[in-house]
């Protein structure tokens, strides 16, 4: 899902899997391979850990971080494409999120 998405390359980040755009992290497997950390607004964050315990969490290691826990076990594809999509979002370029949009835009007509 990551690497259909502009410019997203896979590398590690601790030595797990994980994707960047622009040399940015956006994407981060934890060690367990059942836990996905997330790039998302800090400030957006306990609404949804809230509407979703189940699949979001936060430890205080990422507190301070635009970052989200995502358990890869409880959640459905949908919404894990909408979290990836939301992560590279926050990372690539403007001019990169324009043009993809225009492209989604005229393949939905």
């Amino acid at each position: 899902m990551a690497l259909a998405l502009p410019g997203a390359e896979e590398g590690l980040c601790h030595g797990t899997p994980a994707f960047y755009v622009r040399s940015k992290l956006m994407l981060r497997l934890w060690e367990d391979g059942e836990t996905l950390v997330v790039r998302f607004p800090k400030e957006k964050r306990a609404a949804l850990i809230e509407e979703n315990p189940d699949v979001f969490s936060v430890t205080d290691h990422y507190r301070n971080y635009p970052a989200v826990l995502l358990n890869l076990l409880a959640v459905d594809r949908k919404l894990l494409e909408r979290m990836i999509e939301g992560a590279w979002r926050m990372q690539a370029s403007r001019k990169a999120v324009a043009a993809y949009d225009l492209s989604r835009t005229k393949s939905s007509r």
